[in-house]
């Protein structure tokens, strides 16, 4: 769309350019194994594995809360939400509700962290420390509250079953759909949903849910806590996420430092339920919440005991009432796949108005990439721009169907491209038995600690289901890795045209390498400019050719 060039054009170009700099480098490649993962004699494969991933139960489509950039016209997995705004062009992201494909990467949460056992010493800690935050087990447990109003149940996920004596309110991310049910054709109505869609236009990275202040909105409704039979505010927060536990949070301000914050700004009562051993705490002159270990009072059959020697006997005792029962959560979420751009492999699905969802047969492979599309900023879909690629036949009655057009997360291209590189030219299946025997895993394995979140779990991900397919005699790709740490460079920014190019900045005086008070060429909007890692996309890379030129 910038350049005007096609992406496949743009990109074949690209990689002439790149394969005769590093033959001029003299890098020392195999290079008759040489690939390319838009090239469809691989995204065949792709396809191919996603229908693996279908039968298996583990590809799936859902409506969803997702992350829209409105600037790509394009979904985003959370892991390509950078503070707020879209990873690739910098335009804060949107929250919306749309149909979209997912693999099922939460049935794989506990193996991913159980496997690390085998990657200490051999991988860097801070990768796996990373890998483990973003897994994010919690154990805990869930329980069972009720709209006082309407009997609806809003279960809870907590880490902290000795402090549910303690709560004073609960509060629903915006995306709850229990929030629009309640509040619709009441007096609520029109302040509550005006507050939720201003929360829903924010960011929704973890840094940026961090940093920003906390508000909400009550919704003029209450749940039953069903520990002691308390009825307490409903609330509407910023701060609970769809996307962790069951999207309701129970609140008690006493013993959180942010739910106490929230109430202390929205006047909600204070309760404590647990004291240290020695003195008293006074809900009304607390400066911050009470955190640490002590003794549980106001806590019905539990007063008296120490909070962390009692945890596991609550969640007994919620199950042995019907409360609640003992569960483990985690924070990773199935992996959405859907792209609403053309430079990925098509999904091989067709819908017809008889059958339903119908996977592309295996000898209709590949599903190719139409020529007859419309590309223009803000454009929408191009698959969906081609009548030729959007009108089919349904593989299974022969009526009239449409395919799918959306096309996979190009992380899904490079989740197995390792796997190619053993047999890169087998026309009857992804990678040979003896070659895989051969080559696998991959002894020594160097990249950026910036993929720990995305990258290298996909990777691992796809070898443990490829695995369990039978495809496969090992279920971790990667036996070492060694990140070399990043190169980094200046890169430039307008709020109108996104990444510039260094020619695209104007006006401004060099400080060294870096253009200080420039300008953008296109509008004349002063330019941001940070340093950062080296990237395509934010046009701050460092050419090859000129290095070797000077140096050799």
């Amino acid at each position: 769309i910038r350049t005007g060039v096609h992406p496949h054009e743009f990109t074949e170009a690209n990689i002439a350019r790149m394969t005769e700099q590093m033959r001029r480098a003299g890098w020392g490649y195999d290079w008759s194994r040489e690939l390319a993962t838009s090239h469809p004699d691989y995204y065949r494969w792709t396809q191919w594995l996603f229908l693996r991933f279908l039968e298996k139960g583990l590809a799936f489509k859902k409506t969803a809360p997702v992350n829209w950039c409105p600037s790509c016209q394009t979904v985003l997995a959370n892991e390509q939400v950078k503070d707020g705004g879209c990873e690739r062009c910098g335009t804060q992201v949107e929250q919306r509700d749309m149909d979209q494909w997912f693999f099922r990467m939460s049935a794989y949460a506990q193996r991913l962290l159980d496997n690390h056992a085998r990657l200490e010493g051999k991988w860097p800690e801070a990768v796996l420390k990373l890998q483990k935050e973003w897994i994010g087990r919690s154990e805990g447990a869930r329980v069972e509250f009720e709209v006082a109003e309407t009997g609806d149940p809003v279960p809870v996920f907590t880490t902290r079953p000795d402090t549910l004596w303690g709560v004073t309110f609960m509060s629903l991310a915006p995306e709850h759909p229990l929030v629009e049910k309640l509040v619709r054709g009441t007096e609520h109505e029109e302040r509550v949903m005006a507050a939720v869609r201003e929360m829903r236009a924010a960011g929704t990275s973890e840094k940026d849910l961090a940093e920003r202040e906390k508000v909400g909105v009550f919704t003029g409704f209450h749940v039953i806590n069903p520990v002691n039979g308390e009825k307490v505010p409903l609330w509407v927060a910023n701060f609970a996420l769809m996307t962790y536990g069951t999207g309701a949070v129970m609140a008690v301000p006493a013993h959180d430092q942010r739910d106490f914050e929230f109430a202390r700004k929205y006047g909600i009562p204070i309760k404590v339920v647990i004291e240290p051993r020695e003195g008293r705490l006074d809900p009304e002159t607390m400066t911050e919440a009470y955190v640490d270990p002590g003794v549980m009072v106001a806590s019905g059959p539990f007063d008296g005991r120490l909070n962390t020697e009692a945890m596991g006997d609550v969640i007994s005792w919620l199950e042995e009432h019907g409360h609640g029962r003992r569960e483990i959560n985690y924070k990773l979420r199935d992996w959405l796949i859907s792209r609403q751009r053309y430079w990925g492999a098509p999904i091989p699905i067709v819908y017809c108005d008889a059958c339903g969802v119908v996977p592309v047969p295996e000898e209709e492979l590949p599903v190719l990439l139409p020529t007859d599309v419309q590309f223009h900023e803000g454009g929408g879909n191009p698959l969906a721009t081609s009548e030729s690629f959007v009108h089919t036949s349904c593989p299974s009655c022969g009526g009239p169907a449409r395919r799918e057009t959306d096309t996979m997360d190009t992380f899904v291209d490079s989740s197995w491209y390792f796997l190619r590189y053993c047999d890169p030219h087998n026309d009857r299946a992804p990678f040979g038995e003896a070659a895989l025997r051969h080559w696998m895993p991959v002894d020594q394995y160097i990249g950026g600690i910036e993929h720990a979140t995305m990258h290298l779990i996909y990777a691992r991900f796809f070898t443990m289901v490829l695995h369990d397919l039978g495809l496969l005699d090992f279920d971790e790709p990667f036996d070492r890795l060694f990140c070399q740490g990043m190169v980094c460079k200046t890169a430039y920014y307008c709020p109108e045209h996104k990444y510039l190019r260094e020619d695209e900045v104007i006006d401004g005086r060099r400080e060294g390498d870096v253009i200080v008070d420039g300008k953008c060429a296109h509008c004349g909007t002063p330019v941001e400019s940070e340093m950062t890692k080296i990237s395509k996309s934010k046009f701050n890379i460092v050419d090859p050719d000129a290095m070797m030129d000077r140096f050799g």
